[in-house]
């Protein structure tokens, strides 16, 4: 059957061994990426509303890249599976066997590893946030003041100038008008980062969730069998 047929490769590729000379598989006939140039690799562009930036996907990639035995590889594998036509229990319980095959791992273990890196992605927000607030000027840090504090503090001398300058103030009052404007753009940009972040990290502690919820759903009856 055509589904078998998906099975099957879905397991062969996820566990594939890479080819040791380290030799890209392509063939003769292949182009070759730098072939084929790229308006947007020119130009970059900013995220679209509502979609995180690459960089906080690939952070949380980072931090969801295990060592191939724990639930991060397992997901991998359901989405595997998934791809090539399972489903539900099915799905969650097929994968489980075709992993603990390979590594021994067992149901315990996985969920274990699953609240670990659902551990992992909480202590990194908290880590973005505290950061946040120092930025915004929310929180004093240890390090240096960041950007938008050294602009905060610069608006005050600048404000404070103008009051006792006065045969200045057309000069100050444009110095003024300028670091306001960087001020907005940093928090602006600050408050964006910070956005992007959180939709990145909430789709991969959802996606966590999910499938930890699921695993425990479907694996928790075969382990205490």
């Amino acid at each position: 059957m055509e589904i078998f047929d998906n099975l099957a490769k879905a397991a062969k590729g996820f566990f594939v061994e890479p080819d040791p000379t380290g030799a890209p598989a392509k063939t003769a006939g292949s182009p070759l990426p730098s072939a084929q140039p790229s308006n947007a690799a020119a130009r970059p562009t900013s995220p679209a509303p509502g979609q995180a930036e690459q960089r906080h996907l690939d952070h949380m990639a980072s931090l969801l890249a295990g060592d191939g035995k724990d639930f991060a590889a397992y997901m991998k594998m359901v989405k595997s599976m998934a791809a090539a036509g399972l489903s539900g229990p099915l799905l969650y319980q097929t994968a489980f066997n075709a992993f603990s095959a390979v590594n021994g791992s067992t149901v315990p273990a996985l969920l274990a590893s699953a609240g670990e890196f659902e551990a992992a992605l909480a202590t990194d927000r908290d880590k973005v946030l505290a950061r946040h607030r120092e930025k915004m000027g929310e929180a004093v840090g240890n390090g240096a003041p960041g950007v938008v504090m050294q602009l905060t503090e610069k608006e005050r001398q600048l404000a404070a100038d103008l009051a006792a300058l006065s045969q200045q103030l057309q000069a100050k009052q444009q110095q003024l008008a300028d670091t306001q404007q960087q001020l907005a753009t940093e928090r602006q940009k600050t408050q964006a980062a910070l956005a992007s972040y959180e939709l990145a990290q909430s789709a991969a502690l959802a996606e966590l969730q999910a499938h930890r919820q699921a695993a425990t759903s479907f694996l928790s009856g075969g382990a205490a069998a």
